[in-house]
């Protein structure tokens, strides 16, 4: 049974249309959308489906399956993603950036990974299904690509990442997993997810944002977490290019410009019971296209309970071109690295490509990283990352670049230089 409370006085013209939707997979009640999206704390509760203790959930490989995105066709990395989507950009000579967000899954012990792709994905998906197709993820374990489709129902491509979650939600629920972990496909970063989990568990929250310590507010995109000392989020702020848009407090976690409440910044990373997640797609928000701008405030909105787990490690979202570059400059930092490449407890994954050793012949190589299969003659490469396949000839200088690397050999130059 669904409770509905409302504490305050209800707009005039507010009503709640209940309805029988006989759906494809089954009958469902359906709340349709209320005429007035600035609801009075609205209280959400589902009396048959009780919280349970932490130490009652299954291990996350068998309770937690991750929605990872390749990212939409609005990119900051043009012309980095003309040809392919940001995932697919090649990172530190030899990686992909969604092989942080991949292998961050792999060694959180959540082998049960879906790959939404839709813009410029020919790449993405290529990568996806070679690099990680038995790479060991244990008898229920894979990473499945979903890619756009159309179907008698749905004419059109995936709108957002909400629509995109909802119209596939017929495959995610294949396993009887209890959260979902949504994640962008084009940070960089490494985090234990399990610690996010159990954090999300212990507090029996209905959502979990996590989020850096430090604030964002110049940069458009961002959401802005207002949360008490109990890390409840009390207001959420979303930053788009052309104003701000402020979503009402949550009933109970009233924001106060006291010291006691503090600002996160959201990294669009959330965790989502599999129960709330259906609820907020298909009953309260069935019209929304964006996950993190229209379902996330409006849960907030509606008085779910929805806790920030922060993050303080190294972070990076590539928004820009000058991003992208001193993200792959980690390589080279020694030991003042912010990203860890070469954590042998926790491997970054990729595709084996099966490539010989670099050949170098009187070149002169200065802190910098160069990928596999690599012919450099005669050379003068200094703070450089050089990506696979890379012929370098005589008398060039680098210096303080990125070089993403090639598909395939230039067969004649290779001749020429062996």
């Amino acid at each position: 049974m669904v409770v509905l409370q409302l504490s305050g006085p209800a707009p005039v013209n507010l009503q709640a249309k209940f309805s029988i939707l006989e759906l494809a997979h089954g009958s469902r009640k359906h709340l349709t959308t209320l005429s007035s999206f600035s609801l009075p704390s609205l209280f959400i509760s589902n009396s048959q489906q009780p919280r349970h203790p932490i130490s009652s959930f299954p291990p996350v490989n068998e309770s937690v399956a991750a929605i990872v995105f390749g990212d939409g066709s609005e990119s900051r990395l043009y012309p980095l993603t003309k040809r392919r989507s940001e995932g697919a950009i090649p990172i530190g000579a030899k990686y992909r950036i969604v092989d942080a967000v991949i292998s961050n899954c792999i060694n959180s012990n959540i082998n049960k990974i879906y790959a939404l792709t839709q813009y410029n994905s020919t790449s993405l998906n290529s990568h996806l299904s070679r690099a990680y197709t038995g790479l060991g993820l244990g008898k229920d374990g894979f990473v499945e690509v979903i890619a756009a489709y159309q179907s008698l129902e749905d004419q059109g491509w995936f709108q957002g990442t909400a629509d995109a979650i909802r119209r596939c939600l017929w495959v995610l629920e294949e396993y009887q997993v209890s959260e979902f972990l949504v994640l962008p496909g084009h940070h960089l970063y490494r985090m234990d997810y399990q610690k996010l989990v159990d954090a999300h568990r212990r507090s029996q929250a209905d959502i979990t944002i996590a989020a850096l310590n430090s604030t964002r507010d110049q940069d458009p995109g961002f959401g802005t977490l207002k949360v008490n000392s109990l890390n409840e989020v009390a207001e959420f702020h979303v930053k788009s290019e052309r104003e701000p848009m402020i979503v009402p407090s949550v009933q109970g976690v009233q924001a106060s410009n006291d010291n006691s409440y503090r600002k996160l910044s959201s990294m669009g990373i959330y965790l989502v019971n599999r129960d709330v997640m259906t609820k907020l797609l298909n009953e309260y928000f069935p019209q929304a296209n964006e996950f993190g701008t229209e379902v996330i405030p409006g849960a907030i909105s509606t008085g779910m309970k929805v806790q920030a787990y922060a993050f303080d490690g190294y972070w990076e979202d590539m928004r820009s071109i000058a991003a992208f570059y001193e993200a792959n400059m980690e390589c080279i930092k020694g030991l003042n690295m912010g990203y860890n490449f070469y954590d042998k407890d926790a491997p970054l994954y990729t595709t084996p490509r099966y490539l010989p050793p670099t050949t170098i012949t009187g070149a002169v190589i200065t802190d910098s990283v160069v990928g596999d299969g690599c012919i450099l003659n005669r050379c003068k490469i200094k703070g450089t990352v050089v990506g696979m396949r890379t012929t370098i000839g005589e008398k060039a200088i680098i210096e303080d670049s990125v070089i993403m690397g090639s598909d395939i050999y230039q067969v004649r130059v290779v001749f020429l230089f062996l």
